[in-house]
This record gives structure tokens, C-alpha cells and sequence, in this order.
């Protein structure tokens, strides 16, 4: 790495750096990061408007990608196509709390003025999701003609299951599509593709931002919250009060919430790695360990607006029965 950089950037390092599982090389305050980029390049040059323009707006720790010393965005060697990311890590922190760093995120998010068209998914939930579902359908069943393990036999007993789940939710924000109680707050934003505290951690990735419903985020650190052991219905009502206390939630965003909660995303993501050719040992371990949990989660599901001392059906929010 240190040798692509010298040579392709012009940039000499002393060091390797470890960030977020990352390795990296270091120069001054900067950190340098090459990543893989087998994307398309509208996909990376959309995440990289996004990125600058974080970085414009005081998110000073965003990695940026950097030009090569020939004007090209793009570095290839050895037949692969990679991007070299530059993070500043001297830039000031948020102090907020994480609920209220993640709306101050989405606040600036919405004034990005133009909507990407690669990396949105601002509202083509519904379409996503029965493309997600009937493409993950005809997959596994080839995969698992082809690669009989436990892990694809695992899978071919769980997925009526994701199958009913995944229907669930594409009638659930169907449904919500006709609802008009919506507000500002419901336009889109920047957001992550798996929202984990990301808007707390050293770096905000380049390559993990989205176009996306603010809700996006919202229900995917609830999603986290609902599959970790113990208690975390403190945790999950004070990040939820902290991000409301600046942009509250509509009836539109709460029912948006609720029917991405229901769509197994967890279990899709756990399934699409399987087709990356993981070792399919520790897939069928960690399967299984989620799959165990989805009677907790159902659980969570479904106590979910009670424990926010939200009133459902005074509001006309429709909750599943099954959970």
C-alpha cells in the first residue's frame, strides 16, 4: 500500500493505522485507505458528492476520496479498480448525544440539493424489497443445488419463514404509502447503508452513505437494539427522544419505521454474504444464532410503540397481530 501511494499519489506514509476493521497508512493528521471499488463508478462518484459535501458542512472526519497524481479517481492495478480514501482525524467531534448527532446528521443530509440516482432509495421500498425477495428466492435455490452443506439446508428450512416476514412487510409499507400524515422531516437525506452508531465512530465511510428516508437509520439502530441480549428499552427510548427533540416523527415516519422493522434485513444481509463465497461454517453459526433471537425480536416488535408510550391506535398505526 505504502508503494501505491508513493508511486500513483505522491503521498509517503510512516505507519499502518487500524480504524473501523480498516487498515490504513499515515501522513501528518491524515490517514489513507485503499478500498475496492467493483462498483459502478456512478455509484462511487454519487457516494463521493455526498462525502465532500459532509466535509463542506463540518464533518471534517469523513474519508474522502483523492485523485491520483494523473487527475483519475480510479486507480487500477493488477486488473482490479481501487479508491484511496483521506480522512483528517484532527477535525472537532459532536459532543451531542447519538440521537441527537444522527438528526443534526439527517438535517444537513436534507439540504443536499440533489437527489442521487444510484444510491436511492427514497421511496422504492416496496419494489426494493419484492426485487429483494424473489431475486434471493431463485439464487439460494441454485446455490444450494450447487454447494449442498448444512448451511444452504439451514437456509432452505428458514426461508418460507423470511418469505412470510418479507411479504409482511411489503403489504405493511404498501399500506403506509397512502398515508398523509407527513410532514418536512419525510424528505429525503443523506443516510448509512446499515446504520450501527455510525454517526458516532472515528470515520464516517464514504462508501456506506445512501440517499434514503431519514427513518432509514432510525430503524436500523432499533433493528441493532432488538437483537442485542439484555434490556435496551432505556437505551432505545432515550436515543429516540434525543433525535425527536430536534425532528419529531411523523404518523408517516413511524409507520415507514415500523414496516422496515418487519422486513428481516438482518437475515437477507447474513444471506447475500453466503453468495460471496464465506465460509460456510460461520454462516450457518451465525444463521442460526439469528434466527433464535427472532422470537425475542418478534416480541420486541411487537411492544415496540407501547414501550415508546406511543398510542397506536389512537394514531391509526396499524400493528401486526402475529407478533
Amino acid at each position: 500500500m505504502q508503494d501505491l501511494l508513493a508511486t500513483y499519489y505522491d503521498i509517503q506514509t510512516e505507519g499502518t493505522v487500524v480504524l473501523d476493521n480498516r487498515y490504513g497508512n499515515k501522513n501528518g493528521e491524515y490517514i489513507y485507505f485503499i478500498i475496492s471499488a467493483d462498483n459502478k463508478e456512478a455509484i462511487h462518484m454519487e457516494q463521493a458528492a455526498l462525502a465532500y459535501y459532509l466535509a463542506e458542512n463540518n464533518y471534517h472526519h469523513t474519508a474522502l476520496p483523492i485523485q491520483t497524481r494523473h487527475g483519475d479517481w480510479f486507480l487500477e492495478y493488477q486488473g482490479k479498480h481501487y479508491l484511496v480514501l483521506q480522512v483528517n482525524l484532527l477535525g472537532e467531534r459532536n459532543p451531542s448525544s447519538p440521537g441527537r448527532q444522527l438528526a443534526e446528521f439527517h438535517e444537513l443530509g436534507a439540504t443536499y440539493r440533489y437527489e442521487p440516482q444510484k444510491i436511492s432509495s427514497y421511496g422504492q421500498w416496496k419494489q426494493l424489497w419484492i426485487n429483494k425477495l424473489t431475486g434471493f428466492e431463485k439464487k439460494l435455490s441454485q446455490e444450494a443445488e450447487e454447494h449442498p452443506c448444512d448451511y444452504y439446508r439451514r437456509v432452505k428450512d428458514a426461508f418460507p419463514y423470511i418469505i412470510g416476514l418479507s411479504e409482511n412487510a411489503i403489504q405493511y409499507v404498501q399500506e403506509t404509502e397512502q398515508e398523509y400524515r407527513f410532514d418536512n422531516a419525510d424528505q429525503g437525506t443523506i443516510a448509512f447503508k446499515r446504520y450501527q452508531d455510525s454517526i458516532t465512530k472515528p470515520v464516517i465511510w464514504t462508501d456506506r452513505l445512501v440517499y434514503d428516508h431519514p427513518v432509514r437509520d432510525l430503524a436500523e439502530h432499533v433493528r441493532y437494539l432488538f437483537l442485542q441480549d439484555g434490556n435496551k428499552k432505556n437505551d432505545l427510548n432515550l436515543f429516540l427522544h434525543d433525535y425527536q427533540s430536534i425532528r419529531p416523527l411523523s404518523v408517516f415516519s413511524w409507520r415507514l419505521l415500523y414496516a422496515r422493522l418487519i422486513f428481516p434485513i438482518h437475515l437477507f444481509d447474513v444471506l447475500e454474504r453466503g453468495f460471496n463465497q464465506e465460509d460456510s461454517d460461520l454462516l450457518d453459526q451465525e444463521l442460526a444464532h439469528l434466527l433464535a433471537k427472532q422470537t425475542v425480536y418478534e416480541k420486541r416488535l411487537g411492544e415496540f410503540f407501547d414501550d415508546l408510550g406511543i398510542d397506536h391506535q389512537g394514531l391509526q398505526i396499524p400493528v401486526l397481530h402475529w407478533v
